[in-house]
């Protein structure tokens, strides 16, 4: 056998045994980070993809179960705060009584105290008035009339801009009191939507939305004829089929407002 002079065998030592005929002999080529990288990106994704499996265990990962918990979490709080309310209007109402037996204010005083109450919405509102009625759109709503878009999502349910133009229209028409559904408004009420739905006063409402006012129904009436905002909400009623509705009420009472009037942030005025 001969051996090539331009490549001769490394020689053996007495420590380290000489390499058998099979083994494979080191090639010379550098050894490369990269591979190392790649190889740790794909342990990586299969470590996540483990987790994956081992947390939904069979579940729809993308099911509606935790909107639907916090929707019903949402509604709970909403009853809750509706009977805190109620037990404050019923212990102020206590508070009021003794005060009224014990005070010894002036009739004149009594008079001017009742007026401040009225105006601040704190007091039952008796008279006669309106009731306007917005509902959504059915669901599977199209266009009722020739000309105009087929509608989109945000055609066919009430928003926050059309509950607040009748509000304003009521006011600008002369309302002594206004009420959105079983709530009196009061000068630091915020009419505010989110989605499909009404957050007033620390309560959440669905639509059909019912705002009452009363005052003279001739003149709440010409005032909602008159809101642009209005006239522009009553081309989506005639082109998608939401819903509108104006009822006389000869006789309305407008409970007291019995919520908390503390400011977070205003301060007076010096």
């Amino acid at each position: 056998m001969s051996i090539s002079a331009d490549r001769p065998e490394a020689p053996s030592t007495p420590d380290e045994p000489a390499p058998s005929a099979g083994a494979p002999q080191p090639s010379g080529r550098r050894f490369r980070p990269v591979r190392l990288l790649t190889a740790g990106v794909f342990a990586f994704a299969g470590l996540i993809f483990w987790t994956s499996f081992n947390t939904a265990q069979g579940t729809d990962l993308r099911s509606d179960a935790s909107m639907l918990k916090l929707s019903d979490l949402i509604m709970e709080r909403s009853k809750k705060n509706g009977r805190l309310e109620d037990e404050a209007a019923t212990v102020r109402g206590e508070v009021d009584s003794l005060a009224q037996r014990d005070d010894d204010r002036s009739a004149a005083e009594d008079r001017e105290l009742e007026g401040l109450e009225r105006a601040a919405g704190t007091r039952r509102l008796s008279g006669q008035g309106l009731t306007v009625t917005l509902t959504d759109a059915p669901p599977d709503a199209t266009a009722l009339i020739p000309g105009v878009p087929e509608p989109e999502p945000n055609f066919l349910v009430i928003h926050q801009q059309d509950l607040q133009a009748v509000v304003n229209a009521l006011w600008l028409g002369g309302a002594e009191g206004i009420q959105i559904m079983d709530q009196r408004l009061i000068s630091t009420s915020a009419v505010r939507c989110v989605g499909n739905t009404l957050i007033l006063q620390g309560r959440v409402y669905s639509p059909p939305y019912r705002v009452t006012a009363v005052g003279d129904q001739e003149k709440l009436r010409k005032a909602l004829n008159e809101s642009p905002a209005i006239q522009n909400y009553l081309r989506y009623v005639d082109a998608y089929g939401l819903g509108w509705k104006v009822e006389r009420r000869d006789a309305v009472t407008l409970p007291g407002y019995s919520g908390g009037t503390e400011l977070d942030y205003a301060k007076p005025r010096d």
